[in-house]
């Protein structure tokens, strides 16, 4: 649910904005109305110094040290000495990487001296050095040039050629002799290894790093909201204006009287676009990161997670479609929350999906890929748990997957109808209660009709009055205020792009049909794979190649399904969901000043 805000108004007398801020920052509840982008120069420096030390930091932490590296402590300013240090840090590293490179084009060479060549071609003599392919190389030249094949490979030549040439191939004489290189490599490495120690003793700093950064950060968050503070009465005071969810009032008004500020408070309404702070329980609040992926609703939207959660969780699982996959999803979520702190919070999400996905499984009767619903080690009572056969002729799957997309629309379209009507009142929203009344109604019509529960006249009366009634609100009164001839126009505006959009976005749940459906044939396909590797003769190595398969196959299938539950579930509720429930996403996140 969308958390209720209160809209604070301040108005300051000199010299109590600062202690304002810095109260509030302590307080870590209040959006301050401000500015998104360094205002001044000023908050560009403040930038600037953010992104220095956030390149320190990150530059650190990718600067690799072998292990065993002895840290030499680092005293002093530790901006300085860390700029310092990964400028000659890259430095050694991109000379020694053209050292190496030179080294293995002088390798082929051999040893020489290079003074004896200058001389030689002081005396009109020459030295060129040439390199071809095996192929273009012609062992007559050596009787026509003085030529001396320096290396050779099976695909290369290397040769040296005094005095005149005409040859093909040649290429810049070497920058010294390999000997002279090798040593100019060993003094940078050992200068090197005194740089890897110094950075090493500049990695145990990377905290304080850390630190400064935030500092800079909070700076220039505090920076902003002052620059957001309006000047008025000939600058003897100035207003300022923020937002706190309402549940923290008491706190932030005994703060502030304490500090003597005069402020009054009112409701935050929808047009004053007050940053939106969700509250859901613990369930609901893992999919937060999915409806913000999307955009934050406005002020009078309803907040959508709590719909989008469970729905997802089930596309999800249908698009996994495996009880097997479901299990290690269990325990790489496990993983996830107990052995990487960086992604402990994902860990729940992750073994809620994978809970789902295993429920889902049993349901569609695929275990690593295997029909269990043939399988003799399976219970009974289990099998009639599971979904088989057909329906109509259609394949039971692929039905369950319409019924729960044509649900999914109508829970949609009800939630519209409800929001415009918090929004707008009801005499506003008729036009989209005529469609939610025709379309849910139909559906329930025609569902009890395929039940055959009603009969058909009954059907065809029921069917005339909803059409009837939904035409009403659809063509006449979708804007009580229009022209009714208007209202007419835009209904049948209305109904084309309704009746064509219900269409595609039904079919558009046969892709939760057709991702498990593949994702089971894969699995089975490498089931068969191992089953026939089994046949090989060798003993051993029959279970060994069945192992690798098996490995090898469902790692590939567990990826590719993961990818597939993870995007199409959210183009389903981004797409056909958030369009068909009239969510905008458009409100801007909570970012209290800390």
């Amino acid at each position: 649910m969308i958390e209720r805000m209160t809209k604070y108004s301040f108005i300051l007398l000199g010299g109590q904005k600062e202690d304002l801020l810095e109260r509030l920052r302590s307080l870590g509840l209040m959006d301050i109305t401000r500015a998104s982008k360094p205002v001044d120069a000023a908050s560009r420096e403040m930038l600037s110094e953010i992104e220095l030390l956030g390149g320190l930091v990150e530059g650190l932490k990718k600067a690799r040290v072998p292990e065993g590296t002895a840290p030499e402590k680092i005293d002093g300013d530790i901006v300085r000495l860390a700029g310092g240090m990964l400028m000659r840090y890259n430095e050694d590293l991109g000379e020694i990487k053209e050292l190496e490179k030179e080294e293995a084009e002088l390798t082929v060479w051999g040893s020489y001296n290079k003074v004896h060549l200058d001389k030689l071609a002081e005396a009109g003599v020459p030295i060129h050095f040439h390199t071809l392919e095996k192929k273009q190389f012609r062992q007559e030249w050596q009787e026509d040039h003085v030529l001396s094949v320096a290396n050779e490979t099976k695909s290369k030549v290397w040769f040296i050629v005094a005095g005149e040439d005409s040859l093909p191939g040649e290429i810049p004489p070497p920058r010294g002799d390999i000997a002279a290189i090798k040593q100019e490599l060993a003094d940078k490495k050992a200068h090197f290894e005194k740089v890897l120690s110094r950075i090493a003793g500049a990695k145990e700093r990377i905290g304080e790093l850390e630190k400064l950064r935030d500092e800079a950060c909070s700076r220039l968050d505090v920076y902003l909201a002052n620059a957001a503070a309006v000047p008025a009465a000939e600058d003897t005071i100035e207003t300022l204006e923020g937002y706190a969810p309402s549940a923290n009032d008491g706190t932030l008004k005994a703060a502030l009287d304490e500090l003597g500020v005069f402020y009054f408070t009112d409701e935050a309404k929808a047009e004053d676009n007050p940053p939106i702070s969700l509250k859901n329980n613990w369930f609901t609040r893992q999919f937060e990161v999915i409806t913000k992926m999307y955009g934050s609703p406005v002020y009078n939207e309803f907040d959508p997670t709590p719909i989008l959660g469970p729905f997802f969780m089930l596309f999800f699982a249908l698009c996994m479609g495996d009880a097997g996959y479901g299990l290690l999803l269990v325990l790489i979520g496990w993983l996830l929350k107990k052995k990487v702190p960086s992604m402990a919070d994902l860990g729940p999400l992750v073994m809620m999906l994978g809970g789902a996905t295993f429920l889902v499984g049993i349901v569609l009767h695929t275990f690593f890929g295997l029909n269990i619903a043939e399988a003799a080690w399976v219970p009974e009572w289990l099998k009639k748990c599971m979904i088989t056969g057909t329906v109509m002729g259609y394949d039971a799957q692929m039905v369950l997957a319409i019924i729960i997309g044509v649900f999914h629309i109508c829970l949609a379209n009800l939630v519209k109808a409800v929001c415009y009507t918090c929004r707008d009142g009801f005499l506003r929203s008729l036009g989209t209660w005529g469609w939610t009344l025709l379309i849910i109604g139909g559906v329930v019509i025609g569902g009890l009709a395929l039940a055959g529960v009603i009969e058909k006249p009954i059907v065809k009366i029921a069917m005339i009055a909803l059409g009837c009634i939904s035409g009403v609100g659809i063509f006449l009164l979708n804007d009580i205020k229009r022209n009714p001839l208007l209202n007419i126009g835009a209904g049948l505006w209305d109904t084309y792009n309704t009746a064509t959009g219900l269409l595609g976005d039904t079919l558009s749940y046969l892709r939760l049909y057709a991702l498990g459906l593949a994702g089971g044939m894969l699995g089975n396909t490498f089931d068969m794979l191992a089953g026939m590797s089994m046949g090989i003769s060798i003993p051993g190595v029959n279970i060994l190649v069945a192992l690798l398969i098996l490995l090898l196959g469902h790692t590939i299938n567990i990826a590719l399904s993961c990818l597939g539950a993870f995007v199409h579930p959210l183009r389903l509720t981004f797409v056909e969901y958030f369009k068909n429930s009239g969510f905008e996403g458009t409100g801007r996140e909570y970012k209290p000043l800390k």
